[in-house]
């Protein structure tokens, strides 16, 4: 009788992509570092800076120090993991800092702007049959709704934590690079129309009285963008930053990224759901007229556009 154990194994381990495809390091690092630069100016051009020495921002440098060391030759490279392990630190440590850098510019960038959008959005809502209020209103009225909508809504890291992973994994470095760049450019993009667009969010516009149920988002943007254009706020806590951006929709734009991204990796199709779960928890959670919703799906697929045109397709 033969043994499985007789046979040698056939199966090839995942094979990994060269470590110069995708962008090159140095386009990497000018992408990051000119983020940095703008940023900086528009926290000088503010009245801002941001408080480094802060105990909250203990997890983000200690979360730094892990990734360093991984990427730096902590672990054995004879290892079998090590390049998957390596990867992986430096795709998180960059999702980290563009998500970092592109909450911080939120800030003086709503210093800089006037006036609100949200007459506008509205009116846009009303157009597409949308009823805010109501979708509020179902919400406010059961408590599991609330739970999973809590649940699904800070799911936008969980969500690229595990594609990134997965990418690391298995050697997908386009992929990886590709989701990245296109995160990056979305949330570029997305700064750069929110100038044009502040809004304090349908829960601040819209609801009178006592709020029923304060969702995720509460009302920091009717409370923060005022004071950040009065110059009443100097410093900014990285520990305690808030989502000031209302149009376009971050989370739509991102869940149009992951989505999108999902689709290209059979594996992870089931992911779609809590995607899904995230997109419809999106309008009462993070306060969004449903015009900014679109419009961060539109942002999406703009930058995803781009960055297909600079790396090739690569089935995986």
């Amino acid at each position: 009788m033969l043994h499985a154990q007789s046979f040698p194994s056939t199966a090839a381990p995942p094979r990994r992509a060269s470590p110069r495809a995708g962008f090159a390091l140095s386009i990497v690092v000018a992408a990051l570092g000119a983020s940095l630069l703008v940023t900086a100016w528009l926290l000088h051009r503010a009245g801002l800076h941001v408080a480094l020495w802060s105990r909250s921002n203990l997890p983000f440098a200690l979360a730094g120090v892990c990734l360093f060391g991984l990427r730096s030759g902590m672990v054995p490279r004879r290892w079998r993991h090590a390049d998957g392990l390596r990867d992986g630190a430096g795709y998180y440590a960059v999702f980290t800092l563009i998500a970092l850098t592109g909450a911080v510019a939120s800030y003086p960038l709503a210093a800089l702007t006037q006036g609100y959008a949200d007459a506008t959005l509205h009116r846009a809502d009303v157009a597409l049959g949308f009823d805010w209020l109501g979708w509020y209103r179902t919400v406010a009225a059961h408590r599991p709704l609330q739970w999973l909508g809590v649940a699904a809504y800070e799911s936008i890291y969980l969500t690229p934590a595990l594609l990134l992973g997965w990418f690391a994994a298995h050697g997908q470095r386009i992929a990886a690079h590709r989701f990245l760049a296109s995160f990056w450019l979305a949330a570029v993009l997305t700064l750069a129309l929110f100038t044009q667009m502040p809004a304090i969010g349908p829960l601040s516009y819209l609801w009178r009285g006592a709020v029923d149920y304060m969702p995720v988002s509460e009302t920091w943007q009717s409370n923060l963008i005022p004071a950040l254009r009065a110059r009443t706020v100097h410093v900014i806590d990285l520990g305690a930053l808030r989502g000031l951006v209302s149009a376009p929709s971050f989370h739509a734009a991102a869940g149009t990224l992951y989505l999108r991204t999902i689709w290209r990796t059979p594996p992870l199709r089931r992911l779609g759901w809590l995607v899904a779960a995230m997109l419809l928890a999106t309008p009462v959670e993070g306060t969004h007229y449903l015009t900014d919703m679109l419009i961060g799906a539109v942002v999406a697929l703009v930058a995803a556009q781009i960055v297909d045109a600079c790396l090739p397709e690569v089935r995986t």
